[in-house]
């Protein structure tokens, strides 16, 4: 058989076509004929106000007669990319766009996808069709076309990281300290087995752009689109959108935290609480959680309960005040990496901690969603094989971590505790944020096994949750919630 490149690539293309679920706002459908060999076509097309993205999915016919198409676009300001015959999808936004084309300003007005034909035989009539999609939302908040793996297992990640894009440096190959590219920071993040990373650069958007290109390079390692929404007053991270976020927060006539968290979510974006422990004031400016305004706490997911920036800072006492107030934020960690060089093994390394998420897939709605449902550990040590999951049941009802169950005055709660790669350290048990006298430590004594308890319960709203420590005392990995009577009131 002849090889053939052009169907080698199309046959590599093919899922970023089949990945398009939502509707095309606009379809371009046309044809070329020999009489236009070796010419340039324009064809034109309208974008409408509002739009922040636009994406082209492109086909054509007659690739076994040698037929070749190249692609391209401009828009009212002018030459916008042009990838040849080696893209068939292409997307551009305000933030980022596919390699070969500019990212920028979607302005209304007049387009034209610029059409160049090296190769048409004589007699031959091709069909050409273009999808156009005007903000689709896939692609405002990932920059994989589809799953990387596939199975509901156990995630691990990093969700809190900084590069050249803000205040993130490293040694250059003369060993000079320079901002530190973003495919440093991938690159250390595939090299430590991670199977997701959040870049979170201070308000800015720019890395978007950089990330859309080594996604497809790094087939293993989710970029997860994120900021650091840094504020005077706290810090948190967004997740899952790639549109900006005005993060000027006022102390008054202005816009307030809330008023960012609302725009998040109308976004379809997470946000978490970073640091909130961290100290404030000129030792770090606006570091520690210190709202001017009441926040909507309603309005967050999550918290960074471990921050690994330098000394392994704990934010728990935060999280369980606002768990007691009712509100349910899961528990992640973050190195809130500086350095992509750093080291495994020091403090702030990428990885150090992990943040490890129960989903169906390894894409960006499937870790969201894990950890909306609060199926989320943190393992301080980064380990590859540590595991910590628990369920509370009381009769025929069940309950696992970030789930709710009911349970009245004096009832027995069964707790089965599922720990992995801790031989011979401990399951402490915290009923409320502490330990609790009628709930010893847990010894653990294989490599993998499942520990039970048992806890009254009494009247009112509880949390339970597991963390394993070694024989020091030392954390290692920090488990989230089974909510008791939540939903009770």
């Amino acid at each position: 058989m002849k090889f053939r490149p052009w169907l080698v690539l199309w046959l590599l293309l093919a899922p970023v076509l089949s990945a398009q679920s939502t509707s095309p706002s606009l379809v371009l459908e046309g044809t070329v004929t020999s009489a236009q060999n070796k010419t340039y076509v324009e064809v034109p097309f309208q974008v409408p106000a509002g739009v922040h993205r636009l994406s082209v999915d492109f086909s054509y016919t007659g690739h076994e007669q040698h037929t070749a198409i190249d692609l391209g676009v401009a828009g009212p300001d002018g030459f916008r990319g042009a990838s040849g015959g080696n893209k068939s999808h292409f997307t551009i936004s305000e933030t980022d766009a596919t390699p070969s084309y500019l990212p920028g300003k979607i302005p209304s007005g007049s387009w034209k996808l610029l059409l160049s034909v090296p190769n048409i035989r004589v007699g031959v009539v091709s069909h050409y069709r273009a999808e156009i999609r005007f903000n689709p939302p896939a692609e405002d908040s990932s920059f994989a076309s589809e799953p990387l793996a596939h199975g509901s297992r156990w995630y691990r990640g990093d969700l809190h990281m900084h590069t050249a894009h803000s205040d993130g440096s490293c040694m250059s190959q003369a060993g000079k300290r320079v901002p530190c590219p973003v495919f440093v920071t991938v690159q250390a993040a595939a090299s430590r087995n991670l199977d997701f990373i959040a870049i979170s650069d201070h308000n800015t958007v720019s890395q978007f752009d950089a990330m859309r290109e080594l996604q497809p390079y790094f087939d293993k390692v989710l970029l997860i689109p994120a900021r650091e929404i840094t504020t005077f007053w706290g810090h948190f991270n967004v997740f899952g959108t790639t549109q900006f976020i005005d993060y000027r927060a006022v102390s008054h006539d202005g816009l307030d935290i809330n008023a960012i968290l609302r725009d998040v979510r109308s976004k379809g974006a997470i946000a978490s609480i970073n640091h909130a422990d961290a100290p404030s004031g000129e030792i770090c400016m606006g570091c520690g959680w210190t709202p001017s305004t009441p926040g909507d706490m309603s309005l967050f997911t999550g918290v960074e309960v471990i921050n690994g920036g330098g000394m392994m800072l704990s934010s728990e006492d935060l999280w369980d005040r606002e768990i007691a107030a009712g509100h349910r934020l899961t528990a992640v960690g973050g190195s809130d990496n500086h350095n992509a060089l750093t080291p495994a093994d020091q403090l702030g390394a990428i990885g150090r901690p992990t943040t490890v998420v129960e989903a169906d897939e390894l894409s960006v709605p499937a870790i969201l969603n894990g950890i909306r449902r609060g199926r989320v550990f943190i393992d301080l040590t980064s380990s590859h094989d540590k595991l910590l999951d628990m369920e509370a049941g009381v009769g025929s009802r069940h309950a696992q971590m970030g789930e709710d169950l009911t349970a009245s005055d004096g009832m027995s709660v069964q707790l089965n505790v599922h720990v992995a790669g801790c031989t011979g350290d401990q399951v402490h048990l915290l009923v409320d944020g502490h330990e609790s006298p009628e709930l010893a430590p847990l010894e653990i004594s294989g490599s993998d096994e499942t520990l039970h308890a048992h806890w009254m319960a009494s009247s009112g709203r509880h949390w339970l949750r597991a963390e394993i420590r070694d024989s020091h005392g030392t954390l290692l990995v920090l488990g989230n919630p089974i909510y008791i009577n939540f939903q009770t009131r």
